[in-house]
């Protein structure tokens, strides 16, 4: 009989380097939010691979960022507690050969917790195969990493060959998930997340960066039909009415995605209601920041 292995791999890296995306390619499901803007993922979230014998526990954490705001400090913890208590990191990276002072703190900060780190450049897709020799030498003049690993998670590229590589690095034992979960994230939690991804994409500059989410009701009915009431809340008047639109029309949009994309992840029809209320400066409010759903916990 195989011995089980089961092990924790933090995904770390700038915001927007495609962290999500690589999460939800190796489950092959969608668990976290993927847009193009930055500081789209503000909690830590595992994502569970099952695969033979071995369990992956992937850790996609926010990207590391200054902060500016209250929200930002516990982002920034966020990433800082996740690498933590690791087996393995993957260092993520865009297919540029320059390395910024954000990444430059990062890599010192792997150093100190003694854990293997692999260079995994993603987006391969988006430049030359020959360009990647410079951007492998910026890197590991920095660091001496492990393994380094080009993908495109958008692609699927080299996923399955990433999850070949990693399995060296878990230890032994048992699984840390039951069999079949995919993500620590209640379903409630995900289908927030799922409505506030849409504020990201329809929504241009501030307005869904001041953005947060509540399901104040997420109750399953006897027909199996998912009954889900979400207050919207956002940081000015004039931000109000933008997420609202005229006639109700982006609200309405908005609503539809999320309830589409809801019904997705649960299997079953969603009945999602929406309203938008003003909650000023809530970002830097940390009795709010915990009452949406971000703890250190």
């Amino acid at each position: 009989m195989n011995q089980t292995k089961a092990g924790m791999i933090a995904i770390v890296g700038r915001p927007n380097v495609g962290k999500s995306t690589l999460t939800n390619a190796l489950v092959g499901e969608k668990i976290a939010i993927v847009t193009n803007k930055p500081q789209t993922t503000r909690n830590r979230i595992c994502a569970v691979v099952d695969r033979g014998e071995s369990q992956f526990v992937f850790v996609d954490t926010p990207g590391l960022h200054k902060a500016r705001t209250k929200l930002g400090d516990y982002m920034v913890g966020v990433v800082r507690q996740s690498v933590a208590d690791v087996d393995a990191e993957l260092r993520l990276a865009e297919p540029i050969p320059n390395v910024g002072e954000p990444e430059r703190e990062l890599m010192k900060r792997l150093e100190s917790l003694k854990v293997p780190t692999v260079l995994v450049i993603n987006k391969i897709d988006t430049v030359k195969k020959e360009e990647l020799l410079a951007v492998i030498a910026a890197y590991t003049r920095e660091h001496t990493f492990a393994q380094v690993m080009p993908i495109s998670a958008k692609e699927g590229e080299g996923v399955a060959e990433l999850l070949d590589l990693l399995e060296d690095y878990l230890p032994e034992g048992p699984h840390l998930f039951p069999e079949g979960m995919v993500t620590d994230q209640p379903e409630r939690q995900v289908c927030a997340e799922i409505l506030r991804e849409k504020l990201l994409l329809c929504l241009d500059k501030e307005v869904p960066h001041g953005t947060a989410v509540e399901l104040t009701r997420f109750a399953e009915r006897d027909d199996e039909v998912i009954e889900a009431d979400a207050v919207i809340y956002c940081e000015k008047e004039s931000h109000k009415g933008i997420i609202i639109g005229k006639n109700g029309a982006m609200l309405k949009k908005i609503s539809t995605l999320a309830r589409e994309d809801m019904e997705k992840f649960m299997g079953t029809k969603v009945f999602l209601q929406t309203w938008v209320k003003v909650k000023a400066n809530w970002r830097d409010n940390v009795n709010l920041i915990h009452s949406f759903g971000y703890r250190d916990d």
